[in-house]
């Protein structure tokens, strides 16, 4: 007999076969001898009051053999002499697992990527956080794996109406993640490991006959009578295809630009934008744990907080337990910040996102293309943080309640940041309704969690990369483009996912579009 149940441990419980195994028993008054065995289907966190609880739900083997899941393997055919062909713009996630299901169905997937393997890729980072020196086609937004390579790993996504989340998450294991990702609340693989697994995955579509192309840029679409007949890139090369995937992430703002002097239909959409906050790790186990030091079987703590001041929505956005704030510029003379935690989550700092609401009474004035407004204004606030930090990527900075009192910092504390830091008066980078729904914000967030408020903790600007603030519109059915035949707007630069697992599913959903037009 199998059966599900939930158990509710102490974090040292829970890290013990032999007590989770009399919990079992006692749960479902069963002899501990006719248990053979249990399998951690979800795992959870329960911090709301003073003893933390980890929750777990069990599937346990009753009266007969014990046997481990077996997880679906992907069954991927060669495909190196197939006579149809899929041109996919983008090798981070949509596009990878775009691949994957395209060689699951006989067809062969040619990926042109912009920047670098993910090899390469590292030493580019290198650059930037030690020199300040952005190669603009290689960095932690372009190249292979896309911006979620070196910015976390965080696999949990609310949009499981989408796709299949486990689906996903088994494909990752099977290329290398840890198996406990299937079951944890908030899965994570790090930084310093999702690397490993995007190389597999690459590795494994070239073995099959697919290709991978790196440093091919796309600078031209060329469409005849409304069809995708080929693409180009700034490298001199030409593909002929009629079925192209455009998952080119939220910062590809030359296609966006190129699409717009095409007439081909693109949209400004709301986005969030703010900055990037950071504690003492410590600082935040202690608020949110309700104890001096943290248990050593408790995770680092995180938060999510959300706020409404003014109309204005604030909240937390790609919260980074043990992390460190990340260079994420694309170009020259911009300021972008992020983060990102390694698999172990043990860097002394906390920081995330904490973010305001954009909309369209925002941003409509900034350019002569209504299209491109919302990318122009986030582009002028990223412009001013440049200005007011130090030159070649340094920051700037404010102590957090000198930020909401408008007091320019006397020092700084130290920070995760690694081009460095500079005081400066944010109020004169972020624009003034963004400036004051945030000033306001973290006065609210510190009644909520007590100690947050404090000026230990430092703001550092700008968190502007979000999500894309461009929609490049298709049909609800086919996921096509309205005006190109052929054409697939997909993932976070279409406007259509937001995070690693939901772009992923956005890639197997557009080729799953492709496959039923085809009659696959």
């Amino acid at each position: 007999m199998q059966q599900t149940i939930t158990i509710k441990l102490k974090p040292a419980e829970a890290d013990n076969a032999t007590v989770i195994n009399r919990h079992i028993g006692s749960t479902i008054a069963v002899a501990k001898n006719r248990i053979s065995g249990f399998h951690v289907i979800k795992r959870s966190l329960d911090a709301r009051s003073r003893q933390p609880w980890i929750i777990l739900t069990v599937l346990v083997f009753v009266d007969e053999p014990f046997y481990s899941p077996v997880i679906q393997q992907l069954t991927l055919l060669d495909v190196s002499a197939s006579k149809e062909h899929v041109v996919i713009v983008g090798a981070g996630p949509a596009g990878l697992f775009a691949a994957l299901k395209l060689i699951e169905n006989g067809i062969k997937p040619i990926i042109l990527e912009r920047g670098q393997d993910v090899r390469t890729r590292r030493r580019d980072l290198a650059r930037i956080n030690k020199e300040g020196i952005i190669n603009p086609e290689s960095n932690y937004c372009f190249g292979e794996g896309g911006a979620g390579t070196y910015s976390d790993g965080k696999l949990y996504t609310r949009s499981s109406k989408r796709g299949d989340v486990a689906r996903i998450l088994n494909v990752l294991v099977q290329f290398g993640a840890e198996e406990r990702i299937r079951a944890d609340a908030h899965p994570h693989i790090g930084t310093n490991k999702l690397p490993q697994i995007i190389t597999a995955i690459r590795e494994r579509i070239i073995a099959c006959g697919g290709q991978v192309l790196f440093g091919q840029k796309v600078n031209d679409l060329i469409v005849q009578d409304g069809k995708i007949k080929a693409v180009r890139t700034a490298a001199g090369l030409e593909l002929a295809t009629d079925q192209l995937i455009l998952a080119t992430g939220h910062s590809a703002r030359d296609i966006f630009e190129l699409l717009d002097s095409k007439n081909i239909l693109i949209e400004s959409k709301p986005f969030a934008l703010g900055v990037r906050v950071e504690h003492p790790q410590e600082l935040i186990d202690q608020i949110q744990y309700h104890c001096p030091v943290r248990d050593p079987y408790l995770p680092p703590a995180s938060y999510n907080l959300v706020h409404q001041i003014g109309g204005k929505g604030v909240f937390s956005f790609c919260m980074c337990p043990g992390g460190i704030i990340a260079p994420a510029a694309t170009a020259a003379n911009e300021i972008v910040v992020n983060g990102w935690s390694p698999s172990k989550r043990n860097n002394p700092f906390a920081n995330s996102g904490i973010v305001v609401s954009i909309e369209e009474k925002d941003y409509q004035d900034h350019h002569q293309s209504p299209a491109l407004a919302a990318l122009a204004f986030q582009h002028e606030v990223e412009k001013r943080a440049f200005d007011h930090g130090g030159g070649k990527l340094v920051a700037p900075a404010q102590r957090l309640v000198d930020f909401s009192q408008r007091k320019l910092s006397a020092d700084l504390p130290d920070c995760s940041y690694l081009p460095g830091i500079n005081s400066a008066p944010l109020d004169q980078v972020l624009p003034p309704f963004v400036y004051s729904a945030l000033a306001n914000a973290f006065i609210e967030f510190g009644k909520k969690m007590k100690g947050y408020f404090t000026n230990d903790a430092l703001v550092v600007a700008t968190e502007s990369r979000t999500s894309s603030p461009i929609r490049i519109p298709r049909d609800n059915e086919t996921l096509e483009h309205p005006q190109v035949k052929g054409l697939y707007p997909c993932s976070e630069g279409a406007g259509y996912a937001g995070g690693i697992v939901s772009a992923a599913m956005d890639g197997e959903n557009v080729v799953s579009a492709i496959l039923k037009r085809k009659n696959y």
